[in-house]
């Protein structure tokens, strides 16, 4: 009999079993913040975020909550973190979509099972570090098992700047820096234009005292990567935001960023992308084409007034590819959410984006998302296909990590000279620690 399980590299499984392994083991205490599996989200005055309780919310938490510090870290501190997502996800298609990409089936999925550790070493120098696996992780390919997702090292210069060394992500579009579990969007849709991690240096800088701004960069090259798919060489990302409206209630801000990202090619190069699903085809593909490499630049901006905010963003990618034409590739969404409680996304300045949202009553917060999205895969003697997505959802935050969300998502998919039309319906729960 075949097994129900997929099969899995031996060292993928010693790898999952000792991430579960040490995350069992009673941590050290910490303070309690709004992002359990990060730092302490970044004020202007350096303070963190105090969370709610557990037990503050009617919904019931399995893990308890980790104890208030006890003076000052010791030599080794570690911090155990996992990130659950079981989702189901429907489709719809009339007969030209069907013809364009096949029938979609129905499908339930376990969406992501990361664990984490995150800590540092040291006396009054501190080095941090950060160990990541997950089973059909959101940042991973989905066609991958099990993936380890980041293994890096932080080395602090001065107060405001770290470099980083090892497996992290590049510093390209707010869909991919932000953690994906803090989006309005259940899906992102901007994938053809950003990879999910790399291994290489990253240098990261937060400007002044009252962290108004940042500033990351980095150089990384896969042939350093473990068990990569791709061998294309070096590519460099740059990321620069500014907090250009804070004033000081923390759910009202302006947040602006541009960013830019040398895409390296070994002769070809391929864009794809899902419209804004996992478990889908690729509803736009390029396949491998001739090209010398590419440049990509972003455009990014969030508005948040309370409990409404708007999130924008535009990606375009420059390929240097003379016998097709050097084509344009281009993408971007705009997204409006509404939290009916009043509660928001609370900004983060170490990072320069907006974490997930942490109710303060007892029944959580509901939260109303609107998106639409265009992304665009033909120019030149290229094309890739063409898809335009609409989506309305409604989230339940019940707690600071429990979260249950449906979104219903309409796709029309220009694609071999037809327009193929096809519904989705997303539900996930999301349980974070």
């Amino acid at each position: 009999m075949r097994s129900p399980f997929p099969a899995t590299k031996s060292h993928e499984w010693v790898l999952a079993a000792l991430l579960s392994a040490t995350a069992l083991v009673p941590p050290p205490a910490y303070a309690q913040s709004t992002e359990s599996t990060q730092t302490p989200i970044g004020t202007a005055d350096g303070s963190t975020i105090a969370g709610p309780r557990p037990d503050d919310y009617g919904v019931p938490d399995p893990v308890p909550a980790l104890p208030e510090p006890a003076g000052k870290p010791g030599w080794f501190d570690v911090k155990p973190g996992l990130v659950v997502l079981l989702d189901h996800t429907w489709f719809s298609q009339d007969q030209v979509s069907r013809e364009q990409v096949g029938t979609q089936k129905d499908e339930w999925e376990l969406r992501a099972a990361r664990l984490m550790l995150n800590g540092s070493v040291g006396g009054d120098y501190r080095v941090g570090f950060q160990l990541a696996a997950e089973y059909k992780g959101f940042d991973g390919d989905p066609d991958t098992t099990w993936n380890l997702t980041d293994m890096n090292l932080s080395f602090p210069i001065g107060s405001r700047t770290k470099l980083q060394v090892g497996k992290t992500k590049e510093t390209f579009a707010y869909e991919m820096v932000g953690d994906a579990a803090n989006l309005p969007g259940g899906e992102r849709v901007l994938s053809p234009f950003f990879v999910s991690r790399n291994t290489g240096l990253r240098l990261t800088n937060v400007w002044g005292p009252a962290k108004r701004g940042t500033f990351s960069a980095g150089v990384y090259n896969d042939d350093w990567d473990i068990g990569t798919k791709d061998r294309r060489g070096v590519d460099a990302s740059a990321r620069v935001t500014a907090l250009l409206w804070a004033p000081e209630d923390p759910g009202h801000y302006f947040h602006l960023g541009l960013s830019a990202r040398h895409v390296a090619s070994k002769g070809e190069i391929r864009y794809r992308g899902r419209p804004g699903s996992n478990v889908s085809d690729y509803f736009v593909d390029t396949g491998k084409f001739e090209a010398d490499g590419a440049l990509h630049f972003g455009a990014e901006a969030l508005l948040s007034l309370g409990g409404i905010s708007l999130l924008g963003e535009y990606a375009m990618a420059d390929v240097d590819s003379p016998t097709n034409g050097n084509p344009r590739f281009t993408g971007w969404y705009l997204t409006g959410s509404w939290v009916l409680t009043g509660d928001h996304r609370p900004y983060d300045r170490n990072v320069g984006y907006a974490r997930r949202v942490v109710p303060k009553g007892r029944w959580g917060a509901p939260e109303l998302v609107v998106r639409y999205a265009d992304v665009d895969l033909r120019d030149g003697q290229i094309d890739g296909g063409r898809f335009r997505r609409t989506d309305l959802g409604l989230t339940w935050w019940a707690t600071h990590r429990w979260k249950l969300g449906f979104a219903w998502g309409h796709v029309w998919l220009d694609r071999f000279d037809r327009r193929g039309e096809t519904d989705t319906i997303l539900t996930r729960i999301q349980w974070v620690y």
